[in-house]
């Protein structure tokens, strides 16, 4: 595979990884085995690698097979690296107040704790795949402290991200708009991917003109543009203008990353 020549081959090096539609097939529960593969090598080789992503949580095989040296959930509200917790955003009352308070009629709405989600269904209305596959509680049992992440499901999230966008700017909200136009996320202030790459970096003691941010979708954009270096995996108009490479297609991250092993490989020994 081609690379870009300013590809950045020298260590120390972060790389940042959102899991759905960059790291694993959307909806995925696991890595491919070329990705793996390459992912070992770059650590191998010294490259420090992390999980930035919208999930709660990253998917076991994932983590077991990756080993990442941090992780950070909820869109960056959550950040581990190694097994020390270094950041938990939790809405404000006053903040989850007007969260909450949507027009959305027939919304599926889904609040997430540390260790639990809370699920508001409408009558009649099945939860979702990965509802299914993971025990929640009645949405009347949430707490009103601790919620670290809140999610839309309705045609109209917009009107409600326009909202609250209007009357709470300090607020991250991500969706409503392509590609996930019917699905809306809101985390508290500063609980987004490019404050949770920049932690990282720190943590880790990594510069951050040494960082690698990969994703594909808006609520990746922070991080690409905190990023030294951004890769696009597919095509999104919004990320191609803070990209300083692209991945055409998500079945295409394994050989791109055994290419950039290559080049460190190959610069170590010129």
């Amino acid at each position: 595979m081609n690379l870009p020549a300013h590809l950045p081959a020298t260590l120390p090096l972060l790389m940042a990884f959102d899991l759905d539609g960059t790291l694993i097939p959307d909806a995925g529960r696991a890595a491919t085995p070329d990705v793996i593969g390459a992912l070992g090598r770059l650590r191998a080789l010294g490259v420090q690698l992390a999980i930035i992503t919208g999930r709660d949580t990253p998917p076991g095989a994932v983590r077991e097979a990756m080993q990442p040296h941090a992780v950070a959930t909820n869109n960056g509200g959550r950040v581990l690296v190694g097994e020390d917790l270094h950041i938990q955003a939790a809405f404000t009352d006053a903040d989850l107040e007007a969260v909450l308070a949507h027009e959305l009629r027939g919304a599926r709405v889904v609040l997430f704790t540390e260790d639990a989600l809370y699920v508001d269904l409408p009558p009649g209305v099945e939860p979702e795949a990965w509802m299914q596959a993971r025990s929640f509680r009645p949405f009347a049992d949430a707490p009103r402290g601790g919620i670290l992440k809140a999610g839309y499901y309705h045609p109209d999230v917009a009107d409600l991200a326009g909202r609250l966008r209007d009357s709470h700017p300090h607020l991250v909200l991500t969706g409503a708009q392509a590609p996930y136009p019917h699905f809306l996320t809101v985390t508290p202030e500063g609980a987004h991917k490019g404050a949770a790459l920049s932690l990282i970096a720190d943590a880790l003691g990594v510069p951050h003109d040494r960082t690698v941010a990969f994703g594909d979708s808006d609520n990746d954009l922070a991080m690409l543009e905190v990023a030294a270096f951004g890769v696009q995996v597919g095509t999104l108009p919004l990320l191609a203008p803070h990209a300083s490479a692209r991945v055409d297609r998500q079945s295409e991250l394994g050989a791109f990353l055994a290419a950039w092993a290559d080049r460190i490989e190959a610069q170590r020994t010129s």
